[in-house]
């Protein structure tokens, strides 16, 4: 259930509001907005009599959560979620944020030369893999924690914050000194112990869509976090699996508003895996921001053709400042910033 509270209730209020809904037998999860307080109440509330917290001083409303998510419903957050990092940067709200980097960190130059383009472009998000989910056991698998060492030393030197993929609960602690935000991959997607512990750990995750989820399993997904009390999550549509074999996915561009609508937390575009294709990148991102998009993650390499990993969908990096730039123009043309 969701409890709106007046916009000047106390703090009195509202600890006896919460009080109450404790000793009804749920779990609350508060967030405070701009004008008012929400209190969601997760656990047993069937046959639970709502009228009697309408009662209570300082409630504005009450009402029941229908779909199976709660916390990760609009109804917790009306005014949506803005991830906000230690150093100011921001994945939601007006400006449209660049996550960039190679799928792969393959060597000190590689890493080194990538991160001082995204800086130069405008981006604020160096992304890379340390631990690479091969569909052959024979590809190349990552450098581990020598690799986020190296792209941890590449975003220092140029102002940027880390993002990589956590693959499974024992890398979690390592990762930590390394990684601003921790991402879980499309094949990870509904590893709940792996969530569970996420949802423990006080750093934002960036949650991909899974190859074949549908977006109400997305949301479920996000769930397992937000229940941690980890409420920094943000969401990524990197594509489908669909019957059509023309790109290596299905980008589902119509997926950033329905999660918008359905959702308070923040929507992340990766046109790199939704198509796999170079030449089907810049226009996915493109239209991706003009759907909605929070952020736009690409992958980039300065010999993309020789990439370690995924080199089909990767850009060079005169072909990223190119896509930054009339990104930026479409921003602005839908009322945003990038």
């Amino acid at each position: 259930m969701i409890v709106a509270m007046q916009e000047r209730a106390t703090e009195e209020q509202i600890d006896a509001v919460i009080d109450a809904m404790v000793e009804s037998g749920v779990n609350v999860h508060r967030t405070t907005g701009a004008s008012q307080t929400i209190l969601a109440g997760v656990g047993p509330t069937t046959g639970l009599d709502l009228r009697k917290f309408e009662l209570l001083s300082g409630v504005l409303y009450v009402h029941r959560i229908t779909a199976p998510y709660k916390l990760a419903g609009r109804a917790f957050r009306p005014e949506g979620t803005v991830v906000e990092f230690p150093n100011g940067a921001r994945i939601g709200g007006e400006q449209v944020a660049i996550i960039a980097g190679p799928c792969a960190i393959e060597n000190r130059d590689q890493i080194f030369t990538i991160a001082a383009c995204v800086k130069a472009a405008g981006g604020g998000f160096l992304r890379g893999g340390a631990y690479k989910p091969r569909s052959s056991p024979y590809a190349f698998q990552g450098l581990g924690i020598p690799g986020l060492e190296l792209m941890h030393e590449a975003a220092e030197a140029n102002g940027l914050l880390t993002v990589s993929e956590v693959m499974e609960i024992a890398q979690i602690e390592p990762m930590l000194p390394y990684v601003d935000c921790f991402q879980v991959g499309a094949r990870n997607m509904q590893n709940f112990n792996l969530l569970r512990e996420l949802g423990l750990v006080r750093k934002p995750v960036l949650l991909k869509r899974g190859m074949s989820a549908n977006i109400e399993e997305l949301l479920l997904s996000s769930e397992y976090i937000l229940a941690g009390g980890n409420y920094d999550v943000i969401l990524c549509e990197r594509g489908i699996r669909t019957y059509e074999t023309s790109t290596r996915n299905t980008m589902d561009i119509a997926a950033i508003p329905v999660v918008h609508k359905l959702s308070h937390l923040p929507m992340v575009a990766d046109p790199s895996h939704g198509t796999g294709r170079r030449d089907m990148v810049p226009p996915m991102a493109k239209a991706a921001v003009a759907a909605g998009a929070d952020a736009i993650m690409v992958e980039i390499h300065p010999n993309a053709d020789k990439a370690a990993s995924d080199a089909a969908q990767t850009l060079y990096l005169d072909q990223f400042e190119k896509l930054v730039g009339e990104l930026r123009v479409i921003a602005t043309a839908v009322g945003r910033t990038l």
